[in-house]
């Protein structure tokens, strides 16, 4: 534990920053899942799930929780699967 008033401050910080993160990618992760049970059912509302998923995708990218390719690329594959399916 760190004796300086600064450090201690930014151990606090840093937690409440990894807090919120840690809610992002939840939901993130959950709404990825949810697009890609809804695109393997053949549900009807696959397309609204997707474009959920990737609204959630940019804001993850928007906030620094992901790059911005790797945001790129998995909406890229979110985008391939549902029109596979089609």
């Amino acid at each position: 534990m760190p004796n300086i008033k600064s450090a201690k401050k930014r151990v606090k910080v840093i937690a409440a920053k990894t807090a919120a993160n840690k809610i992002v990618t939840s939901a993130l992760r959950t709404n990825i899942k949810k697009a890609n049970a809804a695109i393997e059912a053949n549900a009807a509302d696959k397309e609204q799930a997707v474009r959920v998923a990737i609204k959630k995708i940019d804001q993850a990218a928007a906030k620094g929780i992901l790059k911005k390719n790797t945001a790129a690329r998995k909406k890229s594959a979110l985008a391939r699967k549902l029109n596979a399916s089609a």
